[in-house]
């Protein structure tokens, strides 16, 4: 397996761990009771905090997972692997972990600079820009 594929599979990992995350954090929300989490989820209280914020965290996450794994698998298809997929590889999964862990935690500004998230998030979609770039070089 390709280094990028390895990346790939690891954002698959961290998709699947934001439910884990998201819904144990709204078991433990005041109103939320047992029956809510294991019925057929009618008339579900608000999501709020970490358990709103990991929900649309793991929406962003698959937004952007799809066209990253499309870019991988286009380039294991046409045999690109080289140091500029590879460094764009990890730059996607180490902001996607950030931009997780930032989105869950609330945090939007840190050591002073506002929209901390965002800039991270703009790193990813870069790193995906660089991808195809390269792509399109081969």
């Amino acid at each position: 397996m390709t280094y990028e594929l390895t990346l790939l599979t690891l954002n698959v990992l961290l998709c699947l761990a934001f439910p884990w995350v998201y819904n144990y954090a709204y078991a433990k929300q005041p109103g939320v009771r047992a029956e809510h989490l294991t019925g057929n989820r009618d008339d579900l209280p608000e999501r709020k905090g970490m358990a709103a914020r990991g929900l649309r965290a793991h929406q962003n996450h698959l937004e952007n997972l799809l066209p990253f794994a499309i870019l991988v698998l286009i380039a294991h298809g046409i045999g690109v692997s080289n140091t500029v997929t590879a460094t764009c590889s990890t730059v996607f999964f180490l902001s996607r972990l950030a931009h997780a862990g930032l989105y869950i935690a609330g945090i939007s500004s840190l050591f002073g600079i506002k929209g901390v998230r965002s800039i991270v998030y703009l790193i990813c979609v870069l790193a995906m820009l660089v991808y195809a770039a390269e792509l399109f070089l081969a």
